[in-house]
């Protein structure tokens, strides 16, 4: 396991799914985590499980579209630790609306939690992160940002987090800040385990399964750590190859052309 020992971390959307893994398994990797989410109870209940297990971790209840609260979050790890090494923007919604059912107001919401909130995070975490010598930023997106996805405003945001991802890496690689993303494709949680897309989706993908939100959390791991010291501004795809051509492979086997 990469070692994190003396680092500190925030990890936004942290109470529960996928959140929680990447939390849990930087803190076992030896990192201070600040659990942040809007659902106290979860987040609190994480904390005292890490407790058990001698992890170093802590709550704070964040709302991420709020500039104030990520103030707040900023100045709650100055003051417990002293700095910021890491930052996992994972915090997110979806909408599942087409574009002709999408009120404006779903949209802002969407998009101030998933796109805001990240380029906010990214903003607040830079300025302690430059006080310490670097860091690395990981902002969780989703394969649905290369393609045209059924949700317009989730599909938008995630697009716009490669974009913001790019620009920051290069705004901040002089202060030794690394920024990076992740583009989870279909990962089954509590949350989605009984969703009528699942079959069609696994079907799809090459690999015949969806992912878990441990195998999300172990690339955040390898790109929070220095293990990745050279990566910057970079996408990472983790879904099994259903981006790299899975339409195509699909037509390939069904239409002859490639035999298994």
């Amino acid at each position: 396991m990469r070692n994190l020992e003396g680092r500190v971390a925030i990890v936004t959307g942290a109470s529960r799914g996928q959140g929680e893994a990447e939390a849990r398994l930087l803190a076992q990797a030896g990192a201070s985590v600040l659990v942040c989410d809007v659902l106290e109870a979860e987040g609190q209940a994480l904390v005292r499980s890490l407790a058990d297990e001698g992890r170093d971790a802590r709550f704070l209840a964040l709302d991420v579209s709020s500039k104030q609260a990520w103030d707040g979050a900023i100045e709650a790890v100055r003051a417990w630790k002293g700095r910021l090494d890491i930052l996992v923007n994972n915090a997110g919604i979806i909408n599942r609306k087409s574009l002709d059912d999408t009120t404006l107001e779903a949209w802002e919401r969407l998009i101030g939690i998933n796109l805001t909130g990240t380029f906010l995070g990214i903003q607040a975490a830079a300025r302690l992160m430059r006080e310490n010598g670097g860091g690395s930023i990981v902002n969780i997106s989703s394969n649905s940002a290369f393609s045209g996805h059924y949700d317009p405003a989730y599909t938008a945001s995630k697009w716009g987090i490669r974009g913001l991802t790019r620009t920051a890496a290069m705004e901040y690689v002089d202060w030794g800040i690394r920024v990076n993303s992740v583009c989870p494709g279909l990962i089954v949680t509590g949350l989605n385990a009984n969703a009528s897309h699942l079959k069609p989706m696994i079907d799809l993908t090459p690999m015949k399964r969806s992912g878990t939100p441990e195998e999300v959390a172990k690339l955040v791991l390898f790109l929070a750590s220095e293990d990745s010291s050279f990566i910057t501004g970079e996408d990472f795809l983790i879904d099994g190859g259903f981006t790299s051509g899975a339409a195509y492979r699909r037509v390939a086997v069904e239409s002859g052309l490639y035999e298994r």
